[in-house]
């Protein structure tokens, strides 16, 4: 399968998605704001729609639309402070309608299919330059604001009492997630994107490990799942975004379970 360059094209991309998607999610899932993934991932079909309608690179589309929705979230943040679900609830409203408004049109002037559910077929060369562009800005931003970030997550207040730009900083954050979405959506698919930013990092903290050594094991679970999805895929000629969630939540079963029984183990061997 190796010598196909669309396959090659897709294993770059999926390794890429598997470093970069935990990475990002790790800050999420600790801050609880998981969801913003999945509501993003929404929006970047909107996007995806405007740039098939307008003729660019429906990556970059996703991109722009998911960044300006991020920087949304954030600015309604300050104004419904206690209905965080709301936020969510108001971007999803606007760029799902945006989307199938265009999409329903037919003025897309082309599938939308694999954004919805990923897909190797359709990785391009152009695909892939893009991906890696955002892919290199992104990691840039991550490892420059890498402990700030972490002071964030874990205590806002006091990275603001401490003089952290903590506004600024969750903007460029957001733009960053933007990116990686964008950057997912060709092998994962936009519906259920929010799996590979989320679940990996569930499983990883399931070993209560450091901070450090959680985002790794993440990231070696992210790996395993969408590599594994993406070879699936092409044997069985079906879509890898599905199979990246099915085996992202299997592993994650696999990690719960074998936890509970090695406890009970170690229970029983000390009440013996």
């Amino acid at each position: 399968m190796l010598h196909y360059s669309f396959v090659q094209h897709a294993i770059i991309i999926s390794i890429l998605i598997s470093i970069l998607c935990p990475a990002i999610g790790i800050f999420m899932v600790l801050k609880r704001q998981s969801m913003i993934g999945d509501t993003l991932s929404h929006s970047s079909l909107a996007g995806v729609a405007i740039g098939l309608m307008c003729g660019i690179n429906p990556i970059l589309g996703a991109f722009i639309a998911s960044s300006l929705c991020g920087i949304l979230i954030e600015a309604l943040r300050y104004f419904y402070k206690k209905f965080a679900d709301l936020i969510l609830v108001i971007i999803l409203s606007l760029s799902v309608g945006i989307a199938i408004t265009i999409i329903s049109s037919g003025r897309a002037h082309a599938n939308v299919e694999s954004f919805l559910f990923g897909s190797i077929l359709t990785v391009s060369t152009a695909d892939l330059y893009t991906v890696l562009a955002l892919v290199a800005v992104s990691f840039t931003v991550i490892v420059f604001f890498f402990n700030k970030l972490i002071f964030i997550t874990f205590d806002e207040e006091g990275a603001k009492v401490a003089g952290l730009h903590v506004q600024v900083i969750n903007y460029l954050f957001s733009i960053i997630v933007s990116a990686t979405i964008a950057v997912s959506i060709r092998i994962v698919g936009v519906l259920v994107l929010s799996s590979m930013i989320a679940i990996p990092v569930a499983t990883a903290l399931q070993f209560n490990k450091g901070f450090k050594v959680t985002l790794l094991l993440a990231i070696l679970i992210g790996f395993i799942d969408v590599i594994s999805s993406v070879i699936v895929s092409f044997y069985f000629d079906a879509a890898p975004g599905g199979l990246a969630a099915i085996f992202s939540v299997f592993v994650l079963v696999f990690v719960i379970c074998t936890k509970k029984i090695i406890t009970r183990l170690n229970y029983s061997s000390k009440t013996a």
